[in-house]
Parts: structure tokens; C-alpha cells; sequence
């Protein structure tokens, strides 16, 4: 078997090359869209942190203040006394360990990276749900987003992007999108096509058939993959720590470089408490409650 490796195909020298092509002509777009995507981080850290330049106990009123409307949002929207009071306990429990900034931190991320997904997924599910061949040819691209090894991609988005959080939000990006464009294209084509059929003899417009009968009849399709990315999003934290990105990841991380496990079990139960508190608010009214 020694002479299928005599001539080695240049895989892995094509695609350095590719990234260094990327490095040298595309420096000026990359360069403009981290600072898109990192404007989009700060307003929302901004949101969320403003206070933290002031007093401690402006701090600790102003994360009061976000919890209270977190768990008014959540009690709008659910109708539950559970998830209303898990809520609220969940996160006076991060803001005693000691994790209040780091979680918003990670939220941000997360926030970001969900609608930049959902923003371009939910387009090229409708799309590839409309033209089969369209699918045919993002399948594989897809399942290669899906596959890859995270770690793969982190390298190109660093050199990229550099040291921060736009290289951590690009990977969280790249390993969540497939799901709401598998989701929405999934709930496109399964709309009955008896209601198709019937809004076409009404002479809808290929558009009105889409914002009226298959939309609607998509939407817990789509919102289940809105959940989805969310917690892959979550799922990302520790990986884009590795490149400079802040949040609950970077005391993981760190807590596993040194052995630590009261600091990587508290950070972790902080990453657990984000992602129900999430999951709970964004799933489908049709899913159930927390138990």
C-alpha cells in the first residue's frame, strides 16, 4: 500500500493557500466586517454591563434590574410560575457565584451569534426548500459544517479575524447555522399541499403563498430550530474562549488548565442555568413547561 501515499494529494497546501489568498485580497472586507460584528457584541455588552463601571452596588441593582425584566419577559411569554421562579433564582444564584459579568459576557455572544444565524439560515432554508437543486448542493456543505472538527475552522477565523470575540462568534456561527437551515426548509416542505394548492387557486402570488400558508405553518419549525441554535450557540463558549473571546467559557478553561473544580463546576452550572433559562423562554408553546 505503499504507493497510494508516493504522491500525496495537496489538500491541506490548497487550503493554506486559500486562507493566505483570503489574508492578502481580502484583508479590507474582513477587516470591516469584524468591526460590524464586534459594534454588534459592545451595544449589547453595553446593554447589559453599562453599570459595571460604576459602584458595586450600582452593579448589584442594575443586575436586580435585569433579572426582574428577564423574568417579567419570561412570565409574558410562558405563563408559568416554574419557569418565572427558575428564572429568577437561576440567575440570583449566578450573580452569588460570582459569574454576573461572565454571563452576560456569554449572552452576548450567544444573542449575536443566533441572529446573525437565524438572519441568514431562515432565507436559505426557504430557498433550498423551493429548489431542490439549490438543496442538492448545500446538503453536503452543511453536513461538513456539522462534522468538521471545531478546531478546524477556529485556525482560518483567527488568522482572519484575530484575538477576540468576532473569531469566536464566526466559529459559533459556522457549527450553528445548519440547524435553522435544515429546520426552516424542513417546515417549508412540509406544508400540506392542499393549502398550497388552495391558496394558488385564490391566485396568491408565489410571495403570498410563502408569508401567508407556509410561514405560519413553518413557524414551530423554525423556532425549534431558534432553540437549536441557541444551545449549540451555548455549546461554543469553551471552544471560542480558546481565541480570546470573554464569558463563562474563559473560567472553564482555566479552570481546567489548573485543575480547579470548584471554579469549572460553578462556571459550568452557570452555562447549564443560561442554557435552560434560554431554552425555556424561545421553545414553542406546543413543547411543554419545565417540570
Amino acid at each position: 500500500m505503499d504507493w497510494l501515499t508516493v504522491t500525496k494529494l495537496p489538500i491541506g497546501p490548497f487550503a493554506k493557500e486559500a486562507v493566505n489568498w483570503l489574508t492578502t485580497n481580502g484583508k479590507s472586507f474582513f477587516d470591516f466586517l469584524k468591526v460590524i460584528l464586534q459594534a454588534g457584541i459592545d451595544a449589547m455588552l453595553y446593554l447589559l454591563q453599562a453599570p459595571f463601571i460604576a459602584s458595586a452596588g450600582g452593579k448589584f441593582a442594575y443586575a436586580l434590574f435585569l433579572i426582574a425584566i428577564v423574568t417579567g419577559v419570561s412570565w409574558y411569554f410562558r405563563r408559568s410560575r416554574s419557569v418565572a421562579a427558575f428564572t429568577f433564582f437561576g440567575l440570583l444564584l449566578i450573580v452569588n457565584q460570582g459569574y454576573w459579568k461572565e454571563t452576560t459576557e456569554t449572552l452576548a455572544l450567544v444573542l449575536a451569534a443566533t441572529g446573525v444565524s437565524m438572519v441568514i439560515g431562515v432565507p436559505l432554508g426557504i430557498a433550498a426548500a423551493r429548489r431542490p437543486w439549490f438543496y442538492a448542493i448545500l446538503r453536503p456543505v452543511l453536513d461538513l459544517m456539522q462534522t468538521i472538527p471545531t478546531f478546524v475552522y477556529l485556525i482560518p477565523a483567527l488568522i482572519l479575524f484575530g484575538l477576540g470575540m468576532v473569531p469566536g462568534l464566526i466559529a459559533t456561527v459556522i457549527f450553528a447555522i445548519p440547524a435553522p437551515i435544515r429546520l426552516t426548509r424542513l417546515g417549508i416542505i412540509s406544508t400540506p399541499p392542499a393549502l398550497v394548492e388552495a391558496a394558488q387557486a385564490f391566485g396568491a402570488t408565489p410571495m403570498q403563498v410563502l408569508r401567508k400558508v407556509e410561514l405560519p405553518f413553518a413557524t414551530p419549525q423554525i423556532m425549534a430550530g431558534l432553540t437549536q441554535t441557541i444551545m449549540l450557540s451555548l455549546s461554543m463558549v469553551v471552544i471560542a474562549a480558546l481565541v480570546g473571546a470573554k464569558g463563562l467559557g474563559v473560567p472553564v478553561v482555566r479552570a481546567l488548565n489548573t485543575v480547579n473544580i470548584s471554579m469549572g463546576f460553578e462556571a459550568g452550572l452557570c452555562i447549564v442555568i443560561l442554557a435552560i433559562i434560554l431554552d425555556r423562554l424561545f421553545r414553542s408553546s406546543g413543547e411543554g413547561e419545565l417540570s
